[in-house]
């Protein structure tokens, strides 16, 4: 599953509804861990065969993250009808697990629905449990890595925590994995092959039912953050340096 955010690179402006950013100056990307779950997803199909079918919400910029994960290797992409931008990471769950159950063969005994363990407006990384929960799958999240056994019936998956700790985990398939990094970077893709893909191939799109109103996003107010402070150079000879260093320090009652 990919999910779209904001550049952050880019300046973010306050639309003048103060409750959604500027469309004018806005551009979404792909997610950093969606990414990744995208290059474990391929690394697992190179090395032990299958499908990868990569499947998101409608947003600003979308079809082009959907045709780059196509000249990357994937083999599907399913544009869901429903605007990720207005709404919350239930809302997502409860949209990807209705279009799961529309199809048998989406719920197969080998299936593995990748995540990004998190996102920027979803550091919690709610979605990926939530959607585990309502499909009653077994789920692992803040995974940096991940083995197919023989059988092709379970898979273990390696879990950080803090402190440079790291666990475990046997699951069963179907299961959902958040994937915190795949096992190596994110593959480049020449703008070229992407390119080729936009004239040749073609995105497929699917129906669910639209969100239930109960778990829309609901924004009261944006704001942009206030500066409060600015940093004083403190400039000269080392003695001097020193001098006014104390002369502001005992200003603030510091010292």
């Amino acid at each position: 599953m990919l999910k779209m955010v904001p550049d952050v690179v880019e300046e973010l402006v306050v639309a003048a509804d103060g409750k959604s950013l500027d469309q004018d100056t806005l551009r979404m990307i792909l997610s950093e861990p969606s990414d990744h779950a995208l290059e474990q997803a391929l690394l697992l199909k190179e090395k032990h065969g299958g499908r990868v079918t990569v499947v998101t919400l409608t947003a600003p910029e979308v079809d082009e993250a959907l045709f780059k994960a196509l000249a990357k290797g994937a083999d599907q992409a399913i544009k869901l009808n429903v605007d990720q931008t207005v709404v919350g990471s239930l809302a997502t769950a409860r949209a990807l697990a209705s279009w799961l159950r529309a199809d048998p063969q989406r719920q197969a005994p080998d299936t593995l629905l990748l995540t990004g363990s998190y996102a920027i407006d979803d550091l919690e990384g709610e979605m990926g449990p939530c959607l585990a929960e309502m499909l009653q799958w077994p789920f692992v999240g803040v995974v940096t890595g991940l083995a197919l056994d023989a059988s092709g019936q379970k898979v273990t998956a390696i879990k950080e925590f803090f402190g440079g700790l790291r666990g475990e985990y046997e699951v069963d398939l179907p299961a959902v994995i958040g994937i915190q990094a795949a096992a190596r970077p994110p593959r480049y893709v020449p703008i070229a092959k992407i390119r080729s893909f936009m004239k040749s191939a073609t995105l497929g799109a699917a129906g669910v039912a639209p969100p239930d109103p109960a778990f829309a996003l609901e924004i009261s107010r944006m704001y942009v953050p206030e500066a409060t402070g600015r940093a004083v150079m403190v400039e000269g000879s080392p003695e001097e340096a020193s001098r006014r260093l104390v002369e502001i320090l005992h200003q603030r009652g510091i010292v």
